[in-house]
């Protein structure tokens, strides 16, 4: 029995490691691909979408709300002086049910790409906890880990690592 244990174990890493070997890259913002010549303006969203909305320009927070949660190296337990941001923006989320954020985890570079990714959405996930316990609806957030394939700073330094080790919170329609 110990024996399929085994090779059912051993298939799942390769098969893992043959995902890890792709690389895909980021699509430009400025790309005629969605566009549409001659049709209908869609202003560059498709409708493909894994139903987590697309950004939009109305900001509830506007000028007095930060949107970016940022952690310490190898943690993702947010810092006090953050909690009060958090709690804002599940405030807004209370206060209008038709209203929903996508919060994105991110990391610096240091540690492995597996790593980077568990840890970028342990901290979403703490994020998001927060806003729960403040009001907010859990239909109203959705999360994404990036890890670390997305730096905000780029750089090898703690300035830059710093800058990367964060969540950002992004509202969606």
């Amino acid at each position: 029995m110990s024996q399929y244990k085994l090779i059912a174990v051993s298939l799942c890493f390769a098969l893992l490691g043959g995902c890890a070997s792709q690389d895909i890259p980021d699509p430009d913002p400025t790309d005629e691909t969605y566009g549409s010549a001659g049709g209908a303006d869609t202003d560059g969203y498709g409708s493909g979408g894994l139903g987590e909305g697309e950004a939009i320009d109305y900001d509830p927070t506007a000028g007095e709300l930060a949107q970016i949660v940022y952690f310490d190296f190898d943690s993702y337990e947010l810092r006090p002086e953050d909690t009060d941001i958090v709690a804002r923006h599940a405030l807004q989320l209370a206060d209008n049910s038709g209203l929903s954020v996508r919060l994105e985890g991110h990391a610096d570079e240091r540690g492995s790409r597996e790593y980077n990714i568990g840890l970028a959405e342990r901290r979403a996930q703490t994020v998001r906890r927060l806003l729960l316990i403040q009001g907010a609806s859990a239909s109203q957030i959705s999360t994404v880990s990036f890890g670390e394939e997305r730096p905000a700073a780029f750089g090898s330094n703690e300035e830059a690592w710093a800058q990367n080790r964060r969540v950002e919170i992004k509202y969606t329609n």
